[in-house]
């Protein structure tokens, strides 16, 4: 699979700044503590139900996103990866996450949630969003989902208009 975006959501009911984000990711690319290329940072904040602040890479993108009202981060990979694209997309956005909640701008008022993660297959020609689309891709992220829930304890989402990119949301039921 590829071009794969991964959304972890915050808790529901956060209340925050997204523009404090913007010091946050370019502490990011001075300390270069992750393993992509960083390039810039770009704040669409105004935008109601949009893509927040993005912090823009070689390879990948990162954003405190609010996409559908949704705050989650948001891990877009752009470049190809060897290996499972799945993992390493929901490893990156996991850890993304995780320094958030740690950062002085958010501590005390950001916090993932693990129960609840969105895919989406950003590239319609490869993986366009039709009943035909899905089945190509059910079973590699079924058992991605599997991975991190467990078998047949999680319900799955997904978007039918084919006017949207393919995504499936995945959220724990026990």
């Amino acid at each position: 699979m590829e071009h794969v975006n991964i959304k972890i959501f915050a808790e529901p009911g956060t209340q925050l700044s997204l523009e404090d984000a913007i010091p946050v990711f370019h502490r990011w690319i001075q300390k270069r503590d992750l393993p992509e290329l960083l390039i810039d940072v770009t704040d669409y904040s105004h935008v109601i139900a949009g893509p927040g602040v993005l912090l823009i890479g070689h390879e990948a993108n990162y954003s405190l996103d609010n996409a559908r009202n949704e705050l989650g981060v948001l891990y877009n990979r752009k470049a190809r990866v060897e290996g499972d694209s799945l993992k390493q997309a929901y490893d990156a956005a996991l850890a993304a996450a995780q320094r958030l909640e740690q950062e002085q701008e958010f501590q005390g008022k950001l916090k993932f949630r693990h129960d609840e993660v969105e895919v989406t297959l950003n590239d319609r020609m490869l993986h366009p969003n039709t009943e035909e689309g899905w089945t190509a891709v059910r079973g590699e992220l079924e058992q991605f989902f599997d991975g991190l829930f467990e078998a047949g304890h999680y319900s799955v989402q997904r978007a039918t208009d084919p006017r949207e990119r393919l995504w499936v949301r995945a959220r724990r039921t026990n």
